[in-house]
Order: C-alpha cells, then structure tokens, then sequence
C-alpha cells in the first residue's frame, strides 16, 4: 500500500527534517507513528496525504511512483486517502452534517441516504445535538469529532490522523480509537500520529519512531500481531 524508500525531506534553508526514511506498510494495516515534537510526524504525514513531495528518495503509493506523478494525476489519488488534520479544516459556512457529507457529495452521492449515513456516524461520536450547528459554534473537541467523522465517512484506502485524539477526554479518546480500529478490520490501512502513550500501548498496534527526522525503528507487540493478522 505504502513504501518509502531512502526518503528526506528538507525545508527552504536545506534543514533535513526526515533523514532517509524507509518502510513498509501492507494493506490493511494499522500503525502508530510516535516521537517527541518535532522528530517529523507532521512532516511525514504530509507526504503520504501528497501535500508535499521529497527532496530526496522514491514514494510508492497504490502501486505507483508519486513522486514521477505528474501533478494532475495526484487528486484521484488523494481521494483513496481519508485525513484527519491538527487544525479541523472544516468549512466554516457549512454545517458539521454538511461538513461531514462532503466527500459523499464530491464522490457523485446523492439522496437522503447520505444524510442518514452521516447523520448516524455523528450521532457515534457523541455529536447528536451538534448536527446544525457551525464550526465557528463548536469547542475543539466537537471539531476535532467532525472532522474525524468526515475522515472516515467513505471508508478510505488509507486513513492519516495528526493527533486525533488531543482535543477530547480519555473516554472519547478510546472510543474514537475503536472507530479506527474497526475501519482498519475493514481493510482501511491506518496511521496515527499520537503522544498518547496509553492509546498506543492499549491498541498495541506497531508503531513507526521518529528521533531527529530518523526513524528508528518499527515494532509491535504480540498482541498487535495478533490483532491485525501479520508480524514485523
């Protein structure tokens, strides 16, 4: 589903922010990306979700090379990919049903089907009271719901979360969780950027370390292998 190999990624002044990364993701996977601020999560994040492009190094995603893509083939990619953003990215002058319909929408959905779909999801995520109400109206919570919900609503490919869990209390934390967990038993292949270690360790899925831009290594317990069916 994922490889990267030999990748670095460099600001405008030539800083290296990832250092020759490589790895593997399988279909159907689930990963914890981890490291303290700074050691380039966001930074990777955003070369899989093909926000940016490396300064060094071969991306290969559904098979093909992304970074030899030219520019105009990479909307359809980016479509097989669901992302949960730090910032919400939410649509100010649309409702959280609206919000969330979106992808639906853009996808050629139509119908009061997708409504109810929508509708239902919110309601999941605790969000029942909150369906017509405005971004500018929501906490940082309710937001961050919205836009996981919006993530998720057309079960894709690939699903990228930067800190999913940092704007809600530890019981929202776990629940969202097992939404993800679940999109992944469904064959999504799943990325979290997290500092919860308690998530990390309580889903037990492996977990991809960055330090300084490097990754160092990529590991998961037994009871992660015996959850999603592989090994590493």
């Amino acid at each position: 589903m994922v490889e990267f190999r030999n990748v670095s990624m460099s600001y405008d002044n030539g800083f290296d922010i990832l250092k020759d990364i490589s790895f593997k993701l399988e279909p159907g996977s689930m990963h914890f990306l981890t490291g303290p601020s700074g050691a380039g999560k966001t930074s990777l994040l955003k070369l899989m979700y093909l926000a940016k492009r490396p300064s060094r190094g071969e991306i290969m995603m559904f098979g093909r090379d992304v970074v030899k893509s030219q520019r105009e083939e990479l909307p359809k990619l980016r479509r097989r990919i669901g992302v949960v953003f730090q910032d919400f990215r939410l649509l100010d002058h649309m409702s959280a049903v609206e919000n969330v319909a979106l992808p639906l929408r853009i996808a050629g959905g139509t119908g009061a089907h997708i409504n109810e779909h929508v509708e239902e999801l919110l309601s999941w995520v605790g969000l029942a009271d909150k369906m017509s109400s405005f971004p500018s109206t929501l906490s940082g919570g309710e937001k961050q719901r919205v836009a996981i919900a919006r993530a998720v609503i057309r079960r894709p490919d690939i699903l990228l979360a930067d800190e999913p869990t940092g704007n809600v209390d530890p019981e929202m934390a776990e629940r969202l969780m097992y939404l993800f967990v679940e999109l992944n038993k469904l064959g999504t292949t799943v990325v979290i950027a997290t500092h919860d270690s308690g998530l990390v360790e309580k889903i037990g899925a492996p977990r991809l370390h960055l330090v300084d831009g490097k990754l160092l290594h990529l590991e998961g317990s037994k009871k992660s292998r015996d959850m999603h069916g592989g090994s590493e």
